[in-house]
Order: structure tokens, then C-alpha cells, then sequence
């Protein structure tokens, strides 16, 4: 019998942050690490000397890494770990944060992320050594090629067009207005989707995410320490992880936390019609489709027909990405694992960045990490709850 996971009772979440997300930056990875490190210090009111725990993820940090961090930041912390899992790092970070302050481990964690934008097969080959050995050598095409190949499989097994995926980048385009994030400002249309330069057929211009060199950052603590600093936050209702799921898949047809999607409800002892908005990982729209069937939006294979028939804005009947998601905002790496989980904090706390959702009380976040030529081995999903007024 599966054994039930302690809850996450009394955690919160708090300070999101995010810093300087540009195309390009003569900037190092500590610097931006740091500045993101500096305004969560500076928000939350607390002292540096507070911070006794350290999450950090990023691709291109090394040779430096959490511990050499520490010496640089000044920091002292009694709680220390690394997280290499790209796209899942956030949830797997708010996880990890949450027990070691129930544990006493640490009584302030903050999680950190993010990276400068690399381009090139160089940066998709140190994901593994299966890609560095066996796939760019033999021609790999990068991450375009690997999620064109997943698109496909998704389009032939389950008849989605490419207006379908063009409904999701539409949508995500009219959510990111106002965002002053926002790398891409004009509304997109279906004809300006459609007839986009063709990428990796059948993704064009607008299905492919864009890398951009940023960080972004968090505070894990008791929620009475959060009170005591009048700090709006959220509390984890309900956090799952599942890695190399459905790995008999031949080209990935399921998302990994479709097997545990009855426990997250369980966990939150609410379903999918509670959550306010979705903010789903968007390096490429097939995901979001993916993702919205595995987390009980729509059967198996049938996104595709809630796509065509739900508004996905704002305004609408499921408010997917309501940033814009990286398709409007772009990537820095390893950080957009923590991009969707901040909105979702500013959303429930009633501090957006951009526009706001009328009065949620929960939302849901789901990530994707660690890609492998056919598949993401590394997913995760969290519900998130407003937390009590401070």
C-alpha cells in the first residue's frame, strides 16, 4: 500500500522575485543569483544573517555551486542543496525547503534560479551523457528538433492542427499584456501564427520558446514567521514529483504526473474545478496540452478538444500561463522552473506583475526538466492556496 506523505501544513512561500531578463548580458551567474538573493533580503525585511537554508539551480553556474555561493553571499546556512533538474527544479526546491523548516533544519530557506542564455548544441549536450554521446554526434537538431518530434507523435495520435497549438500561443500573447516582463509586446494573431517562419516543421516562430538570461527567486519559512513579517504568501496544498514516468512510451504521450494526479486532489481535498488558473510549463505548446490531460482538465488525448472550446485567458474559463508564460516572457534556463510558481504566488497574494485574476483562491502549477531526446524524465505539479491575511 502506498504510503501517504506528510502534509505541508504551517509552510509558506513568499517574496517571489524576478531579475532583469534580457537577451543578452555581459553579466555572470552569481551576479544575477546574488541581485535575485539581494531582493528577496530586501523585501521580505529580514537580515541576511536570517537566511540559514540555500536552494539553488542553474545550468551554467558551474564550477561554482551552492557551497561556493555561500562565500561569495556572506551566507552561513544549515541547510544546503543543488538542484540539477532545469524546468522541475521549483517544485522539487519548494518540496525539499518545506521539510527541512518542518524538520528544523532551517527556519529560512531561499530558493534561487535561473541562467544566462546559451545557444547552440554545446548547451543542449551537457544535459546528459546520453546527449552528449550519442545524440548530437549523430545529428541530434537540438531542443526544436526534440520537441518537433514530440509535437507530431501528439498531432498523429491524438488529431491535433497546428491552430490548436496556435490557440494556446494566442492565448498566452493576450495574457502577457501590460507585463512589463514581456519579451514580446504585439498581440499575435492566428494568420500571424500560421505563416511564421517554419522552425522544425511543424513548430514555427511562435511555438518555440525564447532564451533569455535572468533569475529568479523565493522564501521558504513557517507561516507564523511569515505573519510575525507581514509578508503576503501561499501555503502548499498539495506537491507531487514523478520522474522517468511512462517510460515504455516510444515518444512521451503522457505527462509523468498523471500517476500521481489523483493524490495531489487528495492532498488538497479539492479537484480541478477549484483551481482558478493553470500555469503550466511552456517551453513548447504540445506541453501545455500534455499537461492540461494530466492533470485532470481533460481525459487522455482530449486537451485538444478543450482548447478549441475553452477561453484560455485571462477573462476566460481556464486561465492558462497567466504571465504569458515563457512563450511571451522567455526562458533563463533553470529559472523557468520558478517563473510559474512566483506568478501563481503574485496571483493568489493579489500582486501580479502583470494583470490579475479575479479573486482566486487556488491555483495550479506544473513543471517538465531534465530532457532527454524524446521525453522530459523530471515532472512535478504543486497547488498553491492563498494564505491568510497578514
Amino acid at each position: 500500500m502506498k504510503r501517504q506523505p506528510r502534509d505541508y501544513s504551517g509552510i509558506a512561500v513568499t517574496v517571489p522575485v524576478s531579475v532583469s531578463y534580457s537577451r543578452t548580458s555581459r553579466r555572470t551567474m552569481p551576479w544575477f543569483l546574488g541581485r535575485a538573493l539581494g531582493e528577496l533580503i530586501a523585501r521580505s525585511g529580514i537580515s541576511k544573517s536570517d537566511i540559514d537554508g540555500l536552494a539553488v539551480s542553474s545550468y551554467l553556474l558551474a564550477p561554482d555551486n551552492g557551497a561556493s555561493l555561500t562565500d561569495m553571499f556572506g551566507l552561513s546556512p544549515r541547510f544546503l542543496i543543488d538542484f540539477p533538474y532545469g524546468g522541475a527544479c521549483g517544485i522539487i526546491a519548494i518540496k525539499r525547503a518545506a521539510r527541512a523548516v518542518q524538520n528544523g533544519d532551517a527556519e529560512i530557506v531561499a530558493c534561487l534560479a535561473g541562467d544566462v542564455a546559451q545557444h547552440g548544441y554545446g548547451f543542449n549536450a551537457a544535459f546528459s551523457t546520453f546527449s552528449r554521446d550519442h545524440v548530437y554526434p549523430n545529428g541530434g537538431g537540438g531542443m526544436n528538433a526534440v520537441f518537433a518530434l514530440i509535437t507530431s507523435h501528439y498531432m498523429n495520435a491524438f488529431g491535433a492542427k497546428r491552430e490548436d497549438f496556435g490557440r494556446i500561443c494566442i492565448a498566452q500573447r493576450a495574457n502577457s499584456a501590460g507585463h512589463p516582463m514581456a519579451l514580446f509586446k504585439q498581440p499575435l494573431t492566428m494568420e500571424a501564427y500560421l505563416n511564421a517562419r517554419l522552425i522544425c516543421e511543424p513548430l514555427g516562430l511562435f511555438d518555440c520558446v525564447s532564451r533569455v538570461c535572468g533569475s529568479e527567486g523565493f522564501l521558504v519559512m513557517t507561516e507564523d514567521r511569515a505573519r510575525s513579517l507581514r509578508l503576503p504568501y501561499v501555503l502548499i496544498a498539495g506537491a507531487v514529483e514523478r520522474h522517468n514516468a511512462y517510460a515504455g512510451d516510444p515518444v512521451i504521450s503522457h505527462f509523468g504526473v498523471a500517476a500521481e494526479c489523483d493524490d495531489l486532489y487528495r492532498q488538497a481535498s479539492v479537484g480541478p474545478e477549484a483551481m482558478r488558473f493553470v500555469e503550466a510549463y511552456d517551453d513548447y505548446p504540445v506541453m501545455v496540452m500534455l499537461e492540461l490531460d494530466a492533470l485532470g482538465f481533460s481525459r487522455p488525448g482530449e486537451a485538444v478538444s478543450l482548447v478549441r472550446e475553452k477561453n484560455l485567458t485571462l477573462e476566460g474559463d481556464i486561465p492558462v500561463n497567466t504571465s504569458g508564460g515563457m512563450l511571451s516572457l522567455g526562458q533563463a534556463g533553470a529559472g523557468a522552473g520558478f517563473l510559474n510558481i512566483n506568478e501563481a504566488i503574485g496571483q493568489l497574494t493579489g500582486r501580479p506583475m502583470g494583470r490579475a485574476v479575479a479573486q482566486p483562491e487556488y491555483g495550479l502549477v506544473s513543471c517538465l526538466g531534465t530532457v532527454n531526446y524524446d521525453r522530459g524524465i523530471c515532472t512535478g505539479a504543486m497547488i498553491l492556496k492563498k494564505g491568510r491575511a497578514a
